[in-house]
């Protein structure tokens, strides 16, 4: 991983919340989480949903990783990279914002 790569990453401490533009909500009818937004929606796997469910304001990016390794148990290092690589392209997407 590059230094400008590592960078941009999400810290432990961060805490994320979903863009006011976004409403997040399970569909029944596709089995999954979906984002909804003015110009449409998006059908998220399970994965993100997983994550950007845990996405509301309060709860630092070190409890999201900790609940997701207890949720999904086996690999705990592979579910640390993927949460905070998840939450880095959620941002880049506008989907969450840094909470103060």
């Amino acid at each position: 991983m590059t230094a400008s790569a590592a960078s941009t990453l999400p810290l432990a401490s961060d805490r994320f919340g979903l863009n006011p533009l976004y409403l997040l909500r399970w569909e029944p009818a596709q089995e999954a989480y979906v984002l909804l937004y003015p110009e449409g929606i998006v059908k998220l796997n399970q994965t993100a949903g997983e994550i950007i469910r845990r996405c509301d304001g309060v709860c630092s990016v070190a409890q999201m990783v900790a609940e997701l390794q207890r949720e999904f148990p086996g690999d705990d290092e592979r579910v640390a990279e993927g949460t905070y690589r998840f939450l880095e392209v959620f941002r880049a997407k506008g989907w969450i914002r840094r909470q103060a």
